[in-house]
């Protein structure tokens, strides 16, 4: 009946479940900020890289090859072993006395994320070396956009930070204590404000931060949530100010080193701040306190504030418009911000004299900087200021796969020098910070066959070189080398031109096979305007030690190849991404590195839509698995959150004008053309893919008779965040990938009824 078809996890008293996705964030339509086991570095699990802390090592324990059938390959790197050895790293900084921080999401603990200071030897210190910054039963996390970034701030008085739960702002003082609510709840009731990407003024009494307004009942309808740049003064009192309002939305907002400048980026509907945005600037007065009011706040219309860069027109959407993201001031007072005027996002310098007018493009190359999938999160910056007023900026080399840090100094045309592993720098890295204390430049970085951790890299100092220092690692454990797979940047046609993914070969040095060649599972990833990685990916690892082979897409739309081939994806969502997934899948079969029989897909959110769509719409894959993925565009367009609430005009085409074009590309009304077995993983709580997709697919692939399950797990969001849940979304796929292509299931994969599959 209804109750064994559609399953439901619940552990614990609280009675609900976790399931965590094993596509990218992410994440949305779209990108998922939860997944646990994305392979982005602020997201990442991955496994213990070899570290003076002590790692300890899993090996394939056979020393002579046994031969087995792809798939069927035991391997060490269970879905467990991915839980229980590793968090989540992101958030580096340093504060005023050189101290590191960073923020771990931990999902032992129901992916609670706690800021923690560098600490090592201290009392309750962890195996990283890190003692907790914020409260136990704090969770640090923002909702502004609901993919939130830029939670929490590092200032003198201690750590501010937002609590997912109230969306209040509190500061947990550097020298302990309670933590004191600064947006008490005199002033408001819970839920009504959410607040992200918040910036000291240099008197230390006000923040500068994004602010969201959901009413004070907290349940606005999407067109009637209000954003903002406000001011939050930190006396405890709640006063604020509003410093930018009129447009639909806004992010990084950065003052100069006098505090008498505000810089911001803004864009309008139906507009992505990768599409549309505008840098705009003004001057500061007065900020509002407990003593008294703020400055006037009809100077805080937007209209009326000094456009730099960007987008020139409201909401525009064409061929002319321009990305502007991440602004900063650098010591000297220079605004420096990454734009794609020039086709890919390069990096600008706006000298304050004449109003910053004047922007100049100070490494103009055909490469993004800006770091992985700019405009997802609030926070992200791909470059930053050394104290001898020189800049640091990373990219990635699409040929290898590897990250580059360029210096240049704080000029109008400068002469960049770069550095890369040939200096000691990790195969990947990013969010660079330099410390206070002794200017050692602290990132965090990775490799294919590595965990990403936190490294301090001396390179740039005086008489400095040799290699980078892994100070903290996201895992407790090392996967031996002879499980690892490493990833081979793969070009490929495509009906749109060449599309480009990273291949991961099976590999488990216990066994080989006599097969012709593997399964193949392809991945796609959220977004849908995002990227891929070749970060460390465990779940990547737990496929291809099982002897599966994994092809991770980076399909027309992806971020990191330049504006043009972002842009293939407008009005081509549900076109291009599945035409490229497809084409990687039979580019693969031809060169006989997949078998054509075995070839299956999963995605998370946006990567889900591209599964169901390439199942739906095409005869290229013999198997799928979504992960909170679309499966009624014309029903996702009406029902979702702000941030994405037009995304579709873009990606598909206006609605209701074009429902008809969004009737065609819903695998929901697809199923008849659909034939072959289907598993759905969705969360209950879910606001971004609400969980009646999932449900209406389900209900349809019933009525046709096709094998499918749907399991929904109670409690959770878009991608899913607990470890019992992360374990059992990866043994469920294995279990049913394993049925549905014949091979004997391992001993760890989960078993579980598939409606309409023959025993």
């Amino acid at each position: 009946g209804a109750a064994r078809r559609r399953q439901r996890h619940t552990s614990g008293p609280e009675d609900h479940v976790t399931v965590v996705s094993v596509g990218h964030s992410s994440t949305h339509c779209m990108l998922t900020l939860a997944a646990v086991m994305a392979p982005s570095l602020r997201l990442g699990t991955p496994a213990r890289a070899a570290s003076n802390q002590g790692a300890a090592r899993m090996s394939s324990s056979a020393a002579a090859s046994t031969s087995a059938p792809y798939g069927s390959w035991p391997s060490a790197v269970t879905a467990k072993f991915i839980t229980t050895s590793g968090v989540r790293i992101g958030g580096l900084g340093c504060d005023d006395s050189g101290s590191v921080y960073w923020l771990e999401g931990r999902p032992q603990e129901g992916g609670r994320q706690v800021v923690v200071k560098y600490a090592p030897g201290a009392e309750g210190a962890s195996e990283r070396g890190a003692v907790d910054a914020t409260p136990k039963d704090a969770n640090v996390r923002t909702r502004v956009h609901e993919y939130g970034g830029g939670a929490h701030l590092l200032t003198p008085k201690g750590v501010v930070y937002s609590d997912f739960k109230s969306q209040r702002l509190f500061l947990a003082p550097a020298g302990g204590g309670d933590a004191v609510c600064l947006t008490p709840e005199s002033a408001w009731p819970d839920g009504q404000y959410r607040f992200a990407d918040a910036r000291l003024t240099p008197d230390g009494r006000h923040l500068v931060c994004v602010r969201e307004d959901h009413s004070p009942t907290a349940d606005a309808k999407p067109s009637a949530v209000l954003n903002e740049v406000v001011s939050v003064a930190l006396d405890g009192s709640g006063a604020m100010t509003v410093l930018a309002t009129g447009a639909d939305f806004y992010a990084a907002p950065r003052l100069s080193p006098d505090g008498r400048t505000l810089a911001y980026i803004t864009w309008e509907h139906p507009s992505m701040p990768w599409d549309a945005t505008t840098l705009r600037v003004r001057p500061l007065g007065p900020l509002a306190t407990a003593e008294g009011a703020g400055e006037d706040e009809t100077a805080a219309s937007t209209a009326g504030h000094a456009r730099v860069a960007g987008a020139d027109a409201e909401g525009c959407m064409s061929d002319g418009d321009i990305s502007v993201q991440q602004p900063a001031f650098s010591p000297s007072g220079a605004l420096y911000f990454i734009s794609d005027e020039s086709g890919f996002w390069n990096l600008y310098r706006a000298p304050p004299d004449g109003g910053y007018a004047s922007a100049v493009n100070v490494l103009p190359r055909p490469t993004d900087f800006g770091g992985g999938s700019p405009g997802w999160q609030f926070g992200q910056q791909g470059f930053a200021f050394l104290q001898d007023g020189r800049v640091v900026a990373t990219y990635v080399d699409r040929g290898s796969g590897q990250s580059r840090l360029v210096l240049l100094d704080d000029v109008a045309a400068p002469t960049p020098s770069e550095f890369g592993s040939e200096e000691g720098l990790p195969f990947f890295f990013g969010s660079l910070v330099e410390s206070s204390d002794d200017g050692a430049l602290y990132m965090l970085g990775g490799s294919p066959q590595r965990a990403s951790g936190v490294y301090r890299w001396s390179g740039l100092l005086p008489g400095g070189g040799g290699a980078a220092e892994m100070i903290a690692c996201s895992s407790s454990s090392e996967i031996d080398e002879s499980l690892v797979s490493v990833p081979r940047p793969v070009e490929f046609p495509a009906p749109m031109g060449t599309s480009y993914g990273y291949y991961y070969p099976p590999r488990n040095d216990a066994f080989t096979s006599d097969e012709a060649a593997p399964p193949l599972l392809v991945k796609a990833h959220g977004g849908p305007t995002a990227a891929t990685s070749t970060a460390f990916n465990p779940a990547i690892q737990f496929w291809t030690s099982r002897g599966f082979a994994v092809l991770d897409v980076d399909y027309g739309g992806s971020m990191g190849y330049g504006r043009d081939y972002r842009r293939r994806l407008r009005g081509n969502w549900g076109v291009c991404d599945i035409d490229d997934v497809c084409a990687g899948a039979q580019h693969l079969v031809a060169e006989g590195l997949a078998d054509p029989k075995r070839l299956a897909i999963d995605g998370g959110s946006a990567g889900g839509y591209t599964t169901l769509g390439a199942l739906a719409f095409k005869d290229i894959f013999t198997a799928g698995c979504s992960l909170y993925g679309v499966a009624d565009l014309g029903c996702l367009a009406g029902d979702t959150h702000k941030f994405e609430s037009l995304y579709l005009d873009g990606l598909v085409g206006k609605y209701p004008e074009d429902k008809q074009l969004y009737d065609e590309r819903a695998p929901i009304n697809a199923v008849d053309s659909l034939s072959c077995p289907v598993l759905l993983l969705q969360g209950d709580e879910d606001k971004i893919v609400p969980p009646n997709q999932a449900e209406l697919m389900h209900a349809a692939l019933l009525k046709k008779g096709l094998p499918c399950a749907l399991k929904m797990y109670q409690g959770e969001q878009h991608g899913f965040r607990k470890a019992e849940n992360i374990e059992d979304a990866l043994n469920s796929e294995l279990f049913f990938f394993s049925r549905v292509f014949g091979i004997e299931p391992t001993p760890d994969a989960a078993p579980f009824d598939i409606d309409n599959m023959p025993a």
